[in-house]
């Protein structure tokens, strides 16, 4: 007999498409890629992501700050990019601006600029790490709103 808890994997299966991310306007439908091959391309695009961003923060540590920008830059948005393999941009670019969403989005989206901001004009390594702070917390709280209750949990943990 199946549990009951919270965590029933197996009863999920019955009530959530197996297609949930899968269906709709894929941005690479016209390629013909099967579901496989999309979430190769969408682990592919966050892996790349992750070591540019992680390239980038290396160089920011021995003093290169526009490569720093640039590489750090490039990878946040490929790994953006990678959903697109998931859901499509259409459909990303519509749950990004939800209204639940919209500040999160905004914040986090403006601070990948201000990171170009304070490399290349302003010329501060200071600024580009309180600038990327900022946008992992932006980051982070519009993951959270995916996720039932958790912008609420997190905020009684700090007391808020």
């Amino acid at each position: 007999m199946a549990s009951k808890g919270w965590f029933n994997l197996e009863a999920a299966a019955g009530t959530i498409p197996e297609t949930q991310f899968f269906e709709g306007d894929s941005a690479f439908k016209f390629l013909g890629l099967t579901r496989q091959q999309r979430l190769y391309g969408f682990a592919g695009c966050l892996a790349l992501g992750f070591v540019l961003s992680l390239l980038g923060s290396i160089l920011l540590f021995l003093g290169q700050l526009g490569s720093f920008a640039v590489l750090y830059a490039l990878g946040t948005v490929i790994s953006l990019v990678g959903t697109g393999f998931l859901l499509g941009f259409a459909k990303q670019i519509k749950m990004m601006f939800k209204p639940v969403r919209v500040l999160a989005t905004i914040v986090f989206l403006a601070s990948i600029v201000l990171v170009f901001v304070g490399a290349f004009v302003i010329g501060s390594d200071v600024l580009c790490i309180i600038f990327v702070i900022i946008e992992y917390l932006a980051y982070t709280w519009y993951t959270l709103s995916y996720i039932p209750y958790a912008r609420s949990a997190v905020l009684k943990v700090f007391g808020m």
